[in-house]
């Protein structure tokens, strides 16, 4: 029935462990017992599938400080407290403190084993319901941040949701304008890492000269203008995400430091002799190809083979063409509501030229193309100045606009046929013909 989780059980008298471990396990639960609450923290992590059960009265930590520290770790871990110098004030407090249950000894041993029973099944229960959550969060909110729905976006979806729950470090790999930023915070929102830190830094946005304090952080007085203790960011994403943007540009020097932190998940701040542990997830994004600058020498080879565990490689705006007319119609709908000013229609004209180009700049500059065009700045429809050249053949252009017009007619009519032939002026047979020809899904629109 609770195959998965265990009951860890604290006592530190041996015959009352013993018989009380046997009790339980006879009554078909898993036991981990342990003579010492200290023995028992290993165990007691945030989602752990588990209850505690524990003496009160303990050698060192007692069992009132365990509940603390199990209810600071994970609330939803359900703790019963058992003690024979127990009274109204001490169940008062502890209850007040988070226990689920207070059993006063002596008791019988069917009642322990009913107290144990129902706190597992509520843990169960909990841990059940915060992973529908999860999945429901993942399933509905995903699509809404990476938006696209090209083969490419989908398998980058399913790649995300694939390693968030992991704990391996992550290289994300693309053109400038493509979302790493956006796909690393994706990664730790979906993450059991969410409630903690994200901290993003650029490693080409910072001098030299600071790269090693804002990193590792300082104690006062290590260099001449450290006047306080400061907090580096690898210390402040304890628990949480790092995000190492343009990888590429981190000195040499401070990759030898960096590798080290990542094999010993400890830090060192500037000035000080401590090693801090820490437990963060490094989330590397760069659009270098680092094995070859690693090749070059002007990229650590054993930093670069640390870091390329886990690779996400995001596609070009020019590879998912058919995300186009999506994304310019979700900017254009966010840049209306910024300038507060109607958004403006979109002409065939436009959508070919927007089909054609090959934004360099990927969603970047799709998203300004976007911002001029309601601001109508540039050429005649205002969508730009830039000179959009085709980048592919006539042919493979008109399929290209036709599959992007035959979609977002579908979008707008939510998948109804009879809309979407009198909105696109075609017939019915003609339009399936179309719908089969460009691999379009009806499901996707209803």
């Amino acid at each position: 029935m609770f195959e998965g989780f265990k009951v860890l059980f604290v006592e530190d008298d041996p015959p009352v462990r013993a018989s009380l471990t046997q009790t339980l396990e006879l009554a078909g639960l898993e036991v981990c017992a342990c003579a010492s609450a200290e023995a028992a923290l290993p165990h007691i992590q945030a989602g752990a599938q588990l209850i505690v059960a524990t003496d009160v009265r303990l050698p060192g930590m007692d069992g009132l400080a365990l509940l603390d520290h199990v209810v600071a770790t994970d609330p939803g871990i359900p703790v019963v407290l058992v003690t024979a110098h127990g009274d109204v004030a001490m169940a008062v407090r502890a209850m007040r403190s988070g226990a689920y249950d207070f059993l006063e000894k002596p008791f019988a041993p069917e009642r322990f084993v009913d107290t144990v029973v129902r706190a597992l099944e509520k843990r169960m229960l909990r841990v059940a319901v915060d992973e529908l959550r999860g999945q429901l969060q993942r399933r509905s909110g995903m699509a809404a941040v990476l938006l696209g729905e090209s083969a490419a976006m989908q398998q980058v979806r399913r790649q995300i949701l694939n390693l968030a729950d992991t704990s391996a470090d992550v290289m994300i790999l693309g053109e400038t304008g493509t979302g790493k930023e956006l796909v690393a915070r994706c990664l730790h929102d979906q993450s059991n890492r969410r409630d903690r830190n994200f901290v993003a830094i650029n490693c080409g946005g910072l001098p030299e000269s600071l790269f090693e304090s804002e990193l590792f952080g300082h104690e006062p007085g290590a260099f001449t203008s450290a006047g306080k203790r400061r907090i580096g960011k690898i210390e402040h994403a304890n628990g949480g995400t790092l995000l190492l943007d343009e990888i590429e540009t981190m000195p040499v020097a401070l990759q030898i430091k960096l590798l080290r932190v990542l094999q010993e998940r400890k830090v060192e701040r500037l000035g000080s002799n401590d090693e801090l542990p820490v437990n963060v997830r490094v989330i590397a994004a760069t659009k270098a190809d680092l094995r070859g600058l690693s090749e070059q020498q002007q990229f650590r080879g054993d930093l670069f083979y640390r870091l390329n565990v886990a690779t996400l490689a995001l596609p070009a705006l020019r590879e998912r063409r058919e995300d186009i007319p999506l994304l310019f119609e979700h900017f254009v709908a966010l840049a209306s509501t910024r300038y507060e000013r109607p958004a403006p229609e979109l002409s065939a004209q436009r959508l070919r030229e927007l089909m054609a180009y090959d934004w360099p700049g990927n969603v970047r500059e799709i998203r300004n193309a976007a911002d001029r065009f309601v601001l109508a700045i540039g050429g005649s429809e205002g969508a730009g100045e830039t000179s959009i050249e085709p980048a592919a053949s006539l042919a493979q252009q008109m399929d290209q606009v036709e599959k992007a017009l035959i979609e977002q007619a579908l979008q707008r009519c939510q998948g109804r046929i009879p809309a979407a032939m009198e909105l696109l002026g075609t017939a019915k047979k003609t339009l399936y013909d179309k719908l089969h020809r460009h691999g379009i899904d009806l499901q996707r629109f209803r």
